[in-house]
């Protein structure tokens, strides 16, 4: 794949990072987050290199080695089939969204109004 642009879109005016969008000539468009910190010092100037420098290091990663260098991949519960922490994923989303406003409805009702 060949990159024929970039483009740069600042979030908050940059306060918030910035968005690096690599568009190739099949106009397949790879996007990197980049958030804004105190001592990253991103600017406009400086985000597409810290992307290509982000992109480059996810291209490099080999989930099958483990490399200890690189950062270390990490499954769902669902992927790796760990039925206790799936458990313990909805026990806490039911929790969180407890209690409903409105309870979900197995039927349909409507009110004949006025014509």
């Amino acid at each position: 794949m060949r990159i024929v642009g970039t483009q740069v879109h600042e979030e908050m005016g940059g306060r918030g990072g910035y968005i690096v969008e690599f568009v190739s000539e099949d106009g397949d468009v790879a996007s990197v987050q980049l958030r804004q910190t105190e001592s990253r010092g991103l600017t406009r100037g400086n985000a597409v290199e810290k992307a290509k420098a982000l992109l480059s290091s996810a291209a490099g990663y080999d989930p099958q080695t483990g490399d200890e260098d690189k950062a270390a991949a990490v499954k769902s519960a669902r992927q790796s089939k760990d039925r206790e922490e799936q458990e313990s994923q909805l026990e806490e989303g039911l929790e969180d969204t407890f209690p409903a406003s409105d309870p979900v409805s197995a039927s349909y009702s409507s009110t004949a109004g006025k014509h």
